[in-house]
This record gives structure tokens, sequence and C-alpha cells, in this order.
């Protein structure tokens, strides 16, 4: 039988990766550091998925086990896995990395000579090759050769609202219908695998910067301005009218910018807008906006969903009023619980706005998005009095 790990027993693990594999006749080992999830996943090897949207269903996950990831039993599944995939978070990359690679010399020992291919489906650009490059970092000379010629990284885009909702099985996932899961064609090592639910694309970073400028803009504009406004929830801060208006107008900013940059369709592109607008309205999921919101730091630097876009879309002439508050919402963030909204006021505090930003972003001190976002950080919270 197909043998695929998932790195990652999270929701998106979960809820999406690992149930495509699952429902495409993989056997889906997750691997993680939570004994208590990989225990359960172990002792019922199944959990549900549960569909919250218009039409409510449940998808029954059953051919699965369980994997400490920091134990040597990972390694001998890497050697006998045809495909690994990772839903740990692109910071987590470097600490699954050398397991990788002690899985990868374990097979050029055994003489194994078929192909593997390790997928990072993360919320970031190239993540996969970013791990590539923190496993060849593990490797000498001779394994790195032995890896380039039959292990695969490609790089993808994946894309679905998993919230972190109670169930009564703690391994329950609750979903939203809607995903995408786009993996680069060209990057595969040996036959590439035709799994349902993975669309193979070959202009991959038109893809990426689609969902990263669409989905990521609007809903981290969308949990900042709630935030502000004291909402607990993404549906409830969409559905307020000045909270619609600007992240609409943001997310259409963002769009001429992909639409000048990759020749999208204006009108194909803003009606993909309206469609991830509604999922945002979706009342089943109550996401909470600080789930959202976290990790402000990574979210305002400068290859990620606010600073990015803006810079694209005013490189095409598209003016960024909106943009420019959603960078201004997201400035304001203040949770005492999140680390990194406490490292940026401080920063904030201690630097001032323009200076604290510039180093987030890593922007010049002389680049006109500076005050441009001074500016739209007071005239925010006017917005929204």
């Amino acid at each position: 039988m197909k043998r695929a790990i998932q790195f990652g027993a999270g929701n998106i693990g979960r809820g999406f990766i690992g149930a495509v594999l699952e429902a495409a006749g993989y056997h889906v080992v997750f691997a993680d550091v939570n004994a208590a999830v990989i225990d359960k996943i172990n002792e019922d090897h199944a959990y549900t998925v549960h569909v919250m949207d218009v039409e409510c269903v449940e998808q029954k996950v059953t051919n699965i086990s369980g994997v400490n990831s920091t134990t040597d039993a990972v390694i001998d599944e890497v050697v006998k896995a045809e495909i690994i995939t990772t839903a740990v978070g692109v910071v987590i990359l470097p600490r699954i990395a050398p397991a990788i690679a002690k899985g990868i010399i374990a097979r050029k020992e055994a003489g194994i000579e078929q192909p593997l291919n390790i997928i990072a489906c993360e919320n970031a650009v190239r993540a996969s090759s970013q791990l590539k490059e923190h496993v060849l970092s593990h490797l000498s000379d001779e394994e790195r050769e032995y890896c380039n010629r039959w292990v695969g990284f490609p790089d993808c885009s994946v894309d679905r609202i998993v919230p972190p909702v109670r169930s009564e099985n703690p391994i329950d996932v609750v979903v939203e219908a809607f995903y995408e899961w786009n993996v680069e064609q060209a990057s595969f090592v040996g036959e590439v695998p035709q799994i349902a639910g993975m669309n193979l694309a070959d202009n991959l970073i038109a893809y990426i910067e689609r969902k990263l400028f669409t989905l990521n803009t609007g809903h981290a504009i969308t949990a900042y301005l709630g935030c502000m406004k004291g909402l607990k929830t993404i549906d409830e801060s969409i559905a307020d009218p000045q909270i619609y208006a600007i992240v609409k107008a943001a997310m259409q900013e963002s769009g001429l910018g992909l639409v000048a940059k990759h020749g999208f369709d204006k009108e194909a592109h803003f009606k993909y807008i309206e469609k991830i607008i509604g999922r945002f309205k979706n009342p089943y999921l109550k996401d909470d906006v600080t789930r959202v919101g976290r990790e402000p730091l990574r979210k305002l630097s400068a290859s990620d969903r606010l600073i990015n876009p803006t810079l694209t879309a005013q490189k095409a002439g598209v003016e960024t009023p909106n943009l420019l508050l959603g960078i201004g919402a997201a400035l304001h963030y203040n949770n005492a619980e999140d680390a990194q909204s406490v490292q940026m006021q401080q920063l904030i505090a201690e630097r001032g706005l323009r200076a604290a930003l510039a180093e987030i972003a890593s922007l010049a001190e002389d680049a006109p998005l500076l005050d441009a976002a001074v500016e739209a950080y007071a005239a925010v919270e006017q917005k929204l009095k």
C-alpha cells in the first residue's frame, strides 16, 4: 500500500492535507511532537472531518497511524514513504529537517532507488525549497547527490480555513468546504502522483501570490480591523459595514497589482475576491480574530501578506489607501498573549512607528511607504469610529 508521512498532526494536517492523501489511497502516518494526539490516532485509527458550510457533511479518515516525530521511528517511516507533506509552520521546518535527512541517508544505505517527493504545505512562499536547503545542510556531498537524484521538493500553495474548534473527539476537525492545493509539477522526481484534490501547476508563483494577496491579505486585515473594534470572530468582523468596505477595497487594490504582474483577467479575479469574502462570512467556522492576526511581525515582513501586495500594487501604479489602512491596523494589534505582538509594541514604543516598521518590513529609511503607513495608522482609528 502507498505510504505518506504528514509532519504536523494539527488541524491543517488532519483536516486538509492528511485527509486528501488518505482519500487518495495512501496510508497516512502523522508525525508530531504532541503525544496525546499521536496516542489518540494510534488508539482510534480514525477521525472525522466535519465540513461546515452551506451543506454540512462528514468525512471519515481511517487509513492512518501516528509516530512521535522526535524518535527514530520517524526515520523508519521516511524509508518506507513515497510522499512526505508538512503542515508545521515555516519556522518549524528547520526542526524536522534533521529527521528527514536521516531518513534519506537510511534510504541511500538501504539501496532504495525509488522517488520520494516532499511537499511543505505552509503559508509561505517556496516553503518546500526552504525545507530542501535545511535538509541538504545535514547531508554529505555523496548524500546530497543521492538526494538530488531521488528526492523531489515541489513547492506548493495551500488554501483552506481550518479554525481551532473543540470537538468531543479531540482529533476530529472542523473545516470549510473550499480548498485548493496547487503543486509545482516540474519539481516532482519520478512519476507525478495523481491525487484527487492536488492541482498540478506550471506557473506556481502566480497561484501563490493569488492566494497570498487575496485570502491572506483580506483575512489579516479583517482580523486586525475586527480587533480594533473589539469583535471576536472573522464572520462578525466582515459583517461590519466599515470593515467590509475597507477589506474589499484592499483586496481589489492587491488584485489590480496581480492583474498587472501576472496578466490575470480582471473580471475573473474580482469574482474570485467575492468568493473569498463569502468564505469569511461562513458563520459555522467561528474563526477567532486573534488566531488569524497572530504573529504580526511575520505578517508585516517584506514578502508576506501586507507589505508585498501593497508594494506590488504601487509598482503597477495602483493607489493603495485601503491596503495602507490594513498595515496601520496591523501596527495597532496589541495582544499580550502573542509574543510577536508584544515585541512589535515594544519596538514601536522604543523606536517610534516609522523606524519600527522600517525594521519589521526591511524597508529603506527613505521608503515612501513608511510615511504613508504612519498616516494610515492614525487614519484607521478615525475610520472605525
